[in-house]
């Protein structure tokens, strides 16, 4: 670590690739990359994306990250993280360089792995979080993987040693961010609360904080519908209820939940049960007369 430096015109960097194998990817998270850098003055990332997660753990120095509208200043053994699909930005201070080690990784339980040391897209920083003992632990993967001989095992036993570290650390600590996945049930909840008011997903997701991509692929994951059809879902069963239980005319109804004219909700209608929305009010006041 530090010592198998390349140099180019904005840092030192030591970095090492993995491959993941197929008993790595059964599991629940699997390293990607594990590198170590010394920031030049100009050293600056971003604004761009990662398809992976990363963690990163400043040794030295101080600078400035950016991600999902919140701004964080980084100080020696400060964490922070990037998440997939996210954009985010960070940089040096040119009187004080950054000096880090970082592992990116991915997997089915990646998030959940996160939000157990405190970490998630709405808290991707945490200060102080690293110790002697996880900064051990991570010289000793650096050892390991510049052997040839490493096992997948390994690699995983050492990657999972040093997540249950920094979950140790930030537990003993108490910096815990907030409950596990509450910034998906906000944005749920803001979902249900304002579902008629001419919402969009990106107007969601920029409202808790995270990027329209990553809002859909963990709302999808967590409650098994993607949140625009979700979104649909939710005017469409308001629709159907006012349909059967009021006199308001389709157009008022289309307007009551979200739609600008009968026409749009019509076609809406139609697409999500497979009749207009006039044959599903006389086929439910038919059912209702038998009853």
């Amino acid at each position: 670590m530090f010592n198998n430096m390349k140099e180019d015109h904005h840092e030192l960097l030591e970095i090492h690739y993995f491959t993941p194998s197929a008993f790595e990817r059964a599991g629940a998270a699997w390293p990607i990359r594990l590198g170590a850098n010394i920031a030049k003055p100009n050293y600056h990332i971003g604004p761009r994306i990662t398809p992976y997660y990363y963690l990163l753990f400043v040794v030295e120095g101080e600078g400035t990250f950016i991600q999902g509208n919140r701004t964080y200043r980084l100080r020696p053994n400060d964490l922070f993280c990037l998440f997939p699909q996210v954009t985010h930005e960070y940089y040096t201070n040119p009187r004080k360089l950054l000096k880090k080690v970082f592992f990116a990784f991915d997997g089915k339980l990646a998030l959940q792995l996160l939000e157990r040391i405190g970490l998630g897209p709405y808290h991707s920083h945490i200060e102080n979080a690293l110790t002697e003992d996880t900064l051990e632990l991570i010289e000793q993967f650096f050892k390991l993987v510049e052997t040839d001989a490493h096992s997948d095992l390994a690699r995983l036993s050492m990657f999972y040693r040093i997540l249950d570290s920094v979950t140790a650390a930030t537990y003993a600590s108490g910096a815990r961010a907030e409950e596990p996945r509450n910034w998906l049930q906000k944005g749920k909840d803001y979902l249900e609360i304002h579902y008629a008011d001419g919402i969009s997903i990106e107007g969601v997701a920029d409202y808790v904080g995270v990027e329209r991509t990553y809002f859909t692929k963990q709302f999808t994951r967590t409650y098994g519908m993607p949140p625009l059809k979700y979104l649909q879902s939710l005017k469409m069963n308001e629709a159907k209820l006012l349909m059967e239980q009021t006199d308001y005319r389709l157009a008022e109804i289309a307007q009551s939940v979200g739609y600008p004219d009968l026409p749009s909700f019509s076609k809406a209608f139609k697409k999500y049960t497979g009749v207009t929305p006039a044959v599903w009010r006389q086929r439910a006041h038919h059912k209702a007369d038998k009853k």
